[in-house]
């Protein structure tokens, strides 16, 4: 059965009929144009389609895009500021943390969600002490949180430390391992920008 629906994809309302089956996936691809998001295993176990909605990481191939009219929906084309590339995009070509690309769009939208995550102070399986007031990210933490993000290339040697360039070493000295962090400001929260345009 087809119903309309809107859908805040990228800070823009988009009206669409659609089949009530359809994944926010195939509706993003298909329907948007936007091919950031890519169609890996379509079973949600490679993470190549990862997008956010209302700033957490979801694997868009197993989201119905019916159930997401009054999210935000961020994919890998709304993280840039125009010409200016987000700060994990911008590691991410630093450090090499590539090879083929494909992961690539749904490596960098999990780190966000991911960094988010930590920022609530959510543990993981590795966390040492899961009442911690504060999460310090190590190596072993990054690889844990960003274990559903596969890389056929295996650029992970690369990944891990261009997540780790932008991040804030969440300690009580609280010191950065690099001048640019991913939240120095609310501003650079992705998703907190498409509010500021007509939402």
């Amino acid at each position: 059965m087809d119903i309309e629906i809107t859908l805040w994809v990228n800070g823009a309302a988009h009206q669409l009929f659609i089949d009530t089956r359809t994944t926010l996936l195939d509706t993003l691809r298909e329907r948007l144009g936007l091919t950031g998001p890519k169609k890996g295993c379509d079973h949600g176990q490679c993470g190549a389609c990862t997008v956010l909605l209302d700033g957490r990481r979801v694997n868009s191939c197993l989201a119905l895009a019916v159930a997401y009219q009054d999210a935000e929906i961020v994919t890998i084309e709304g993280l840039a500021d125009d010409e200016n590339l987000h700060q994990l995009q911008r590691s991410f070509i630093e450090h090499d943390a590539f090879q083929c690309g494909y992961c690539t769009p749904g490596q960098i939208c999990s780190a966000i969600g991911m960094l988010r995550e930590v920022e609530a102070g959510w543990p993981s399986a590795v966390s040492t002490d899961l009442n911690a007031e504060h999460i310090t990210l190590s190596d072993d933490e990054i690889r844990e949180r960003m274990s559903g993000n596969l890389c056929r290339c295996a650029a992970y040697a690369n990944i891990v430390p261009a997540i780790a360039e932008v991040l804030p070493i969440r300690s009580p000295d609280a010191k950065r391992r690099s001048g640019s962090g991913v939240f120095p400001e609310r501003s650079e929260w992705v998703g907190d920008r498409n509010k500021e345009v007509g939402r």
